[in-house]
């Protein structure tokens, strides 16, 4: 009897959709990025936004292919109508990205820096060091000195936006195994991981040239058809060429 009527009294109630009550809020980069919508996000509330991650490769917001390994890391702060801001704090590499550079009979050197920018952004930096033999104890030790006062130096002369632009076209690597060339030749350095640890002054500039709109429009180009038709042609046009440098070969060696 008891188990009836608690079956009866939950048949009667009406169980609410929380789905309905929440509404979709467009995620924007902050300024650095030229504010581009990088995705969309439900909430009940607009103050249950703030605090929320959004994770975006470079390729997405540039459409550069070359750039699909570096994540980028957004945290929502507010919100304006439907649209949620953020503001930029780190980045990192994709998992299958640094297992490609790890390989047996290589050392890999992390070093952890902590610096503080021209603009007072204090910027945690994971960095990752490939030597193509096995190095002694004494000379990673020498490397991550080199690292770390390479990494301060640079930082007290560029903004937060310089530093990230550094890193995103991958001059700061290449900065840095210059440096380190003093104490051992290494094959390749990477900037594993950013992370910001404490806000400076203002807002970050933009290191974005293009507009959003042209950006997204470098993305889709590919997918048409129209792109299709010159590669053909050029191809079409080559192989004659080709063939007539053949027959004058073949010219040559009947005179011959």
């Amino acid at each position: 009897m008891a188990a009836a009527k608690r079956a009866k009294g939950t048949a009667g109630r009406k169980v609410k959709d929380k789905w309905k009550a929440k509404e979709w809020y467009n995620v924007h980069a902050p300024k650095m990025f030229n504010e581009i919508v990088i995705g969309e996000t439900p909430a009940a509330d607009p103050e249950l936004l703030i605090g929320r991650t959004a994770e975006v490769t470079v390729q997405d917001l540039t459409g550069d292919y070359s750039k699909m390994h570096i994540k980028l890391k957004f945290k929502i702060t507010g919100s304006d109508g439907h649209e949620a801001k953020t503001t930029f704090v780190g980045h990192d590499l994709t998992s299958d990205y640094v297992r490609r550079l790890t390989r047996r009979k290589k050392t890999k050197t992390d070093h952890v820096v902590d610096v503080t920018t021209f603009d007072f952004f204090v910027l945690r930096i994971k960095t990752m060091s490939i030597a193509e033999r096995r190095i002694q104890s004494s000379q990673e030790e020498g490397m991550r000195e080199i690292i770390g006062i390479t990494l301060n130096q640079m930082a007290e002369k560029m903004t937060l936006s310089d530093m990230v632009k550094a890193v995103i076209s991958g001059e700061l690597a290449k900065d840095l195994v210059k440096a380190c060339r003093v104490v051992i030749p290494i094959k390749r350095l990477e900037i594993r991981k950013t992370e910001v640890l404490k806000a400076g002054n203002g807002e970050p500039e933009s290191i974005i040239e293009e507009a959003a709109p042209s950006a997204s429009a470098e993305v889709q180009e590919p997918k048409g058809p129209a792109e299709e038709a010159p590669v053909e042609e050029s191809s079409s046009e080559e192989e004659p060429a080709e063939e007539a440098a053949s027959e004058e070969t073949e010219d040559d060696s009947d005179q011959e």
